[in-house]
């Protein structure tokens, strides 16, 4: 798939969500979000015949917590969403880093050629920002206003996410085959 409509598809139901909040506030946009994001899944379906397995996590979340946000008419769902969700990230590759069954080398080995250790250095680093991000959300949803959540959640974490992954490149370049049998 086209990386610039990949990217579209992924940040599209944001996009929504933040205009929503600021025209309708945080229920109606939910209920929106919940819409482009079931939009974004199907599309990415019916494009490449596959959705990305982190957002389909997410998306799932996003109808749960989202639906209980709507149903309820109570915005602290929405709120906990992504702690939750990046708390279960990061437990997910601190227990396959434990039974040494490495989740990230099974999801992305063929985007990415590393070395064991490389994939064990980056998931170590992927879960620990997974963290990062959890306890981020949650300090801001509860020390700031629902507005100022909203833009952190749009404006915040993207920008975040691709700062950090580009701090991953030495890593990415350290422990790629090629590179380590060079060093070697």
């Amino acid at each position: 798939m086209n990386q610039w409509l990949k990217l579209l598809l992924e940040i599209g139901p944001l996009v929504v969500f933040f205009v929503g909040n600021n025209k309708y506030g945080i229920i109606p946009a939910t209920g929106a979000f919940i819409v482009a994001t079931v939009v974004a899944l199907s599309a990415s379906w019916l494009i490449a015949r596959k959705v990305p397995v982190l957002p389909l996590i997410s998306g799932i979340f996003v109808i749960g917590f989202g639906g209980l946000t709507v149903l309820l008419e109570d915005d602290l769902f929405i709120k906990l969403k992504p702690t939750i969700v990046n708390a279960l990230f990061a437990a997910v590759l601190f227990v396959s880093l434990g039974l040494k069954r490495n989740v990230l080398k099974i999801v992305f080995d063929a985007a990415f050629h590393l070395t064991d250790e490389g994939w064990r250095k980056l998931t170590w680093r992927w879960a620990w920002f997974f963290c990062l991000l959890a306890v981020l959300n949650e300090i801001v949803w509860r020390s700031f206003d629902t507005d100022t959540w909203v833009q952190f959640k749009v404006f915040g974490i993207m920008p975040l996410t691709i700062i950090f992954s580009l701090t991953l490149v030495p890593l990415l370049t350290k422990y790629h085959p090629e590179n380590e049998a060079k060093a070697g």
